[in-house]
């Protein structure tokens, strides 16, 4: 039988849609906290019961609404956010329409609003879709919004929600990532009479300085160590402006649930920005590690597009290679001017590592017996056994010392003093002791040479004695040629060859035996989804990694006193000496006062 076409009731058309904009309780915050930063709110607090299933509230200062303008603001498409009709050029983080009619739809909603000068507030109920009308109520200036039995109109939606503990960590990284940008905004979460996000609005003083404010706000929600061992971005390329905070390459993480992203404000979730900074980091972390960043992109509205999706998370850019090689380049010389800074994480978990150990199973005691290092105080016959025991020590012949000038000790990371097991440099500095691991230091001091002379005399090629031919489509055909000449800077040489296919002439010398077809065929699917010819650079440094890793100094040499030194002196003058190609510290300091507090003496 032939079914008839008919138009679905209104209502069944708003559960649709809500599908699309409300997945979980998060989604239903993050639409709500959206409106409310909007509205000019400068404080916005949220109660979750059951992680949201039952009962949430989102609670803000802001312009409020009249009891007409709540009428509006329920129906599906109404928005105050598009004055001109124009899509292009959208400058706030809502604008369709959809996000309160459609929580509205599955749930028992109660909106209350008073506009800032107001005699009354109004309260709007709707249950499952079935709007009351506006009566007077009790709220100060702002806008209060409940929703209980989320997603009881629609019960199939229910059986896919989680424990009421993982419903609220997604609520609240979803308010972490928009207090990130917001930084004048104060933000709270509670969870059955728990708190768990409780951000103060920036103090004037920080305000005036935006990048300050938001460092704060980001030691805050990341933790202070990412605070202590971030650098800071701030890069312009053709009206794109990058800015925020990148970890140094030895603060690390196994998942890359740490890369907080934003486009004009906007958290957003984006293959293109996060595959841009696997890129900047891929030369300094193995592939299983990934960075801390928190960058805020800004674009021109007409030149981004935020309408691709209901929940807003995905953006497009007119020009995608633009951004990649904003963020490539910004976070590059970011981490470059941060020379051989390691994080300071590293000697943190070096000092974790230590435990004092006397041998006995009571504490020696430190009072006036020896806990400033000097035995006046001790008992004349034991001072004079411990002047016995100490004589040897105090000749010449038992000290081994290396005759260093003033300055010497002013270097940053110390003089050479001894080499352990052949493998480990131990340097002295004004402050501490500076522990190097000889082979990964050479490992990255070889490695920045290589890709200094790739840069200066560029990719010596490798001409083929039976050029290759490879199949990659008409369209990837017509991308690689379109390349050819920025292909042959990295030591590519390719030309067209019949219909869907290239031939290729010459290659990378340093790439030494490799895979033609697979080469040419990821360039052409990378040029397809990035535009850009990252995938070659990546695999030439590769190799210079391999190269420096197999020719650098390898651990159980012993090395002189000044190739030590000349060592070190090499590290303080190269960038990213900090840690190895494989994102591992090439050095540990320790403080003196540190070292002073494991044996006792602080």
């Amino acid at each position: 039988m032939t079914a008839t076409l008919r138009r679905l009731p209104t209502t069944l058309v708003n559960r649709i849609a809500a599908g699309e904009v409300v997945e979980r309780p998060a989604s239903a915050v993050k639409e709500l906290v959206e409106n409310a930063i909007d509205a000019g709110a400068r404080r916005i607090a949220v109660t979750l019961k059951e992680g949201g299933r039952t009962f949430l509230s989102v609670v803000d200062d802001g312009v409020g609404m009249s009891a007409d303008e709540m009428m509006l603001a329920v129906e599906r498409h109404c928005t105050s956010k598009l004055p001109d009709d124009d899509l292009t050029h959208i400058n706030t983080l809502g604008f369709r329409g959809e996000a309160l009619p459609s929580i509205a739809s599955v749930s028992r909603f109660v909106l209350t609003s008073r506009p800032a000068g107001a005699d009354t507030a109004w309260s709007l109920e709707i249950d499952g879709g079935a709007r009351g009308e506006p009566r007077p109520a009790a709220h100060p200036a702002g806008t209060r919004v409940e929703v209980r039995d989320l997603f009881f109109a629609t019960p199939a939606r229910l059986k896919f929600l989680k424990e009421p503990r993982t419903e609220s960590s997604h609520v609240a990284d979803a308010m972490r990532r928009l207090a990130m940008a917001h930084p004048a905004i104060a933000f709270r979460l509670e969870s059955e009479e728990r708190t768990l996000i409780d951000l103060p609005a920036a103090g004037p003083s920080l305000l005036e300085e935006a990048d300050a404010a938001r460092l704060e706000r980001l030691a805050a929600i990341m933790g202070r160590e990412f605070a202590d061992n971030a650098v800071a971005i701030d890069a312009n390329r053709e009206g794109f402006r990058l800015s925020g905070f990148a970890g140094l390459p030895t603060l690390n993480r196994p998942t890359g649930q740490h890369q907080y992203l934003f486009v004009n404000g906007r958290p957003v979730r984006d293959k293109l920005l996060a595959g841009a900074v696997r890129g900047a980091y891929q030369d300094f972390l193995a592939r299983d590690r990934h960075p801390l960043v928190a960058l805020f992109l800004e674009a021109p509205t007409d030149l981004v597009d935020v309408n691709v999706h209901p929940a807003k998370t995905e953006v497009r850019f007119r020009d995608p290679g633009i951004v990649r090689g904003l963020i490539v380049g910004a976070l590059r010389t970011a981490l470059s001017a941060a020379g051989h800074r390691a994080s300071t994480t590293v000697s943190d978990a070096a000092l974790g590592a230590f435990r004092p150990h006397t041998g006995y199973s009571s504490p020696l005691p430190l009072g006036r017996y020896g806990g400033n290092g000097h035995s006046g105080s001790l008992p004349r016959g034991l001072a004079e056994a411990a002047a016995e025991f100490l004589a040897p020590l105090s000749q010449p012949s038992a000290r081994m010392e290396t005759p260093v000038n003033g300055e010497a000790m002013h270097y940053p990371l110390g003089v050479a003093r001894a080499q352990l097991h052949e493998t480990y440099i131990v340097a002295q500095t004004d402050g501490g002791v500076v522990i190097v691991d000889q082979h990964a230091a050479h490992e990255r001091l070889l490695h920045e040479r290589l890709k200094h002379q790739l840069e200066a005399e560029g990719v010596k090629r490798q001409a083929l004695l039976l050029p290759e031919v490879v199949d990659v489509g008409e369209d990837g055909a017509r991308r690689l040629t379109q390349r050819s000449a920025e292909l042959a800077d990295m030591g590519l040489v390719l030309e067209p060859f019949g219909l869907g296919a290239i031939v290729v002439r010459e290659v990378p010398a340093l790439l030494g035996e490799t895979d033609i077809q697979g080469l040419v065929r990821d360039l052409a699917d990378e040029l397809a989804e990035m535009g850009d010819h990252l995938a070659l650079k990546e695999r030439v440094e590769q190799v210079c990694g391999t190269l420096a890793c197999h020719t650098s100094v390898r651990a159980g040499r012993r090395l002189t006193v000044e190739e030590m030194n000349a060592l070190l002196r090499q590290m303080e003058a190269t960038p990213h000496s900090g840690q190895c190609n494989h994102g591992r510290p090439t050095y540990v300091e320790l403080k003196l006062a540190d070292i002073e507090r494991l044996f006792g003496r602080r």
